[in-house]
């Protein structure tokens, strides 16, 4: 059954093509050929200010040039985040993107005293596609993949996406060829089951 999917691309250099870019096409790829929808998010191409103050984003406006993202990720029935790990976290653009569009009234409803109250994202899944320079064993077995399981817990499951599942690609600066074709494959396969 086709699904409706958002890509997010997190990389925060929109100067070059990078394997995270590289990763995205071939998920965008393997999700086409298998005739689900698309829609993609380059966090690195939208202008936004940082939130700055709890204030704000609980009665802040969100700024018209993310407003596209947070309809898509509205419509979308599973969401796919590409990122590079830069100092053991997402790159701070993604951070501060993700802060502005999972405001209080679109991604969570209720009293301000009890935002658990109702998850307005429920209803979706999301797989998280990290490039690293260490080995993805070193960073979930010695760091417990902290940064990821803070996403998974602190963000998308506080506004209810679940469940979320991930790829974590290792020593990505020294991948070969054959490396680089099998990872090609593997988000292609995952493009194609919208896993």
């Amino acid at each position: 059954m086709a699904k409706r999917i958002l890509l997010i691309q997190g990389h925060p250099d929109p100067s070059l093509k990078h394997l995270c870019h590289t990763l995205e096409d071939a998920y965008a790829k393997g999700a086409l050929e298998a005739g689900h929808q698309l829609r993609h998010v380059r966090v690195a191409e939208l202008d936004f200010p940082l939130l700055r103050t709890q204030h704000d984003w609980e009665h802040g406006v969100l700024p018209a040039t993310l407003q596209q993202a947070q309809d898509d990720l509205g419509w979308c029935e599973h969401l796919v985040l590409i990122f590079p790990l830069w100092l053991g976290d997402m790159p701070a653009l993604l951070k501060g993107f993700l802060e502005q569009v999972a405001r209080p009234g679109f991604a969570f409803h209720g009293e301000a005293k009890n935002p658990l109250k109702e998850k307005a994202l429920k209803g979706r899944s999301a797989r998280i596609v990290v490039t690293m320079g260490m080995p993805a064993l070193v960073y979930r077995w010695y760091f417990m993949a902290h940064s990821i399981k803070s996403l998974e817990r602190n963000i998308l499951g506080f506004v209810g996406i679940s469940p979320v599942r991930e790829t974590l690609f290792g020593l990505a600066g020294n991948a070969n060829h054959d490396k680089m074709d099998r990872w090609i494959g593997k988000m292609e396969e995952l493009g194609r089951h919208a896993a």
